[in-house]
């Protein structure tokens, strides 16, 4: 499969934004979805995923509440929700696909297929 990530960009802090992962090949329905970020000087960050069947979300705890994970089986195309952004949101956000689980994993190295990134700017 392969990912596409969009719709980053600047924004102000307590703005929103809305991360789109479009995949092609199979269905994002047959994968483990996920998000992460990467801030300068920082390790890579777990930020949400979507279990395979049920759907069901997982969030880091610096995320809760504020963004919320999706996908459109039709469109083939996960989202990320992120509303009341603050300045440490910033980073480059990639999606990622697990084939192997069915739970929702935080870890990276649990994923297998990448896309490239799309950059967030949250300014205070």
């Amino acid at each position: 499969v392969q990912l596409t990530e969009s719709g980053g960009g600047l924004v102000q802090a307590g703005g929103s934004l809305r991360l789109s992962c479009a995949a092609s090949g199979r269905t994002v329905s047959n994968y483990v979805m996920g998000w992460f970020r990467q801030a300068p000087g920082k390790e890579r960050e777990f930020v949400a995923a979507i279990s395979r069947r049920s759907g069901s979300a997982t969030y880091a705890d610096s995320v809760k509440g504020r963004f919320t994970i999706s996908r459109d089986n039709a469109k083939n195309t996960v989202y990320l929700i992120m509303n009341s952004l603050k300045p440490e949101d910033t980073a480059v956000y990639s999606c990622a696909a697990d084939d192997l689980r069915t739970v929702a994993s935080g870890s990276y190295y649990d994923y297998d297929y990448w896309g490239q990134g799309t950059q967030v700017t949250v300014s205070s």
